[in-house]
């Protein structure tokens, strides 16, 4: 199948320094691909560049195999590019209902179409629908995270993109978090790059993996051949 979203050779730093060294990666229609390493391997950074916060080097970025290297984040986001930062950032003085209501301001869904897209999103993800009138900073971790990834998906993305949905999440909790996201792509033909540190839980509910260090791609593949890969589960699992 034809990526939706190519990277290719791209270049991205902080001044002099260089933080990614010509990566190249490819999402495809409705498949779940992730990029895991360790800290400081270039994995956000990654995620910056492909949605405009970081201005690229050199490099090229493809969406349905037309140049978008350059465009805003708001062009981006509004032709389906859209980023989960990594620590949720929900509007805490809002309610659930109201995070969602803002997200779809910039969006095109209007009436019922919207009405239906916020009960989509309270189907999916279940404890924002009994939350709905409940303000977001008294959602624990893991609810914040799930609003964060609603009112992403709300917006209509053809490819959503996660920054360690994970972090501070109890294990439970997080493989939680990242199977609604898998099933749902799974279901609806959603595209996700997902970052994570915990590589185990990334590969075990992804379809390809890129291993990423010091900037670099190191290794790529099936996920289910890199969770077995023996230095993959050297350097990321612990065995």
């Amino acid at each position: 199948m034809t990526p939706i979203l190519e990277v290719e050779d791209l270049v991205l730093g902080y001044g002099a320094a260089q933080a990614v060294r010509g990566i190249s990666l490819t999402v495809r229609a409705g498949e779940v691909v992730t990029l895991i390493g360790a800290n400081g391997a270039g994995k956000t950074t990654t995620l910056k560049g492909i949605v405009g916060l970081l201005k690229a080097g050199s490099g090229d970025i493809r969406l349905d195999g037309r140049s978008v290297l350059g465009r805003p984040t708001d062009w981006l986001a509004r032709h389906g590019l859209n980023l989960v930062p990594e620590g949720r950032r929900v509007f805490a003085g809002l309610t659930v209902a109201e995070n969602l209501d803002v997200a779809s301001v910039a969006g095109s869904l209007r009436g019922a179409e919207l009405r239906a897209a916020i009960a989509e999103i309270y189907e999916i993800f279940p404890r924002l629908g009994e939350r709905r009138a409940q303000l977001s900073w008294t959602l624990s971790g893991g609810e914040q995270q799930m609003l964060a990834m609603g009112r992403a998906i709300i917006a209509r993305p053809r490819v959503l993109l996660l920054d360690e949905p994970s972090l501070g999440l109890s294990p439970k909790l997080a493989a939680e978090v990242v199977g609604l996201v898998s099933s749902y792509s799974r279901d609806n033909g959603l595209s996700v790059l997902l970052v994570e540190q915990n590589a185990a839980l990334a590969l075990g509910s992804s379809d390809r993996g890129y291993v990423l260090e010091h900037g670099r791609i190191v290794a790529e593949g099936a996920a289910a051949g890199l969770l077995h890969d023996a230095e993959v589960r050297k350097a990321y699992l612990g065995s």
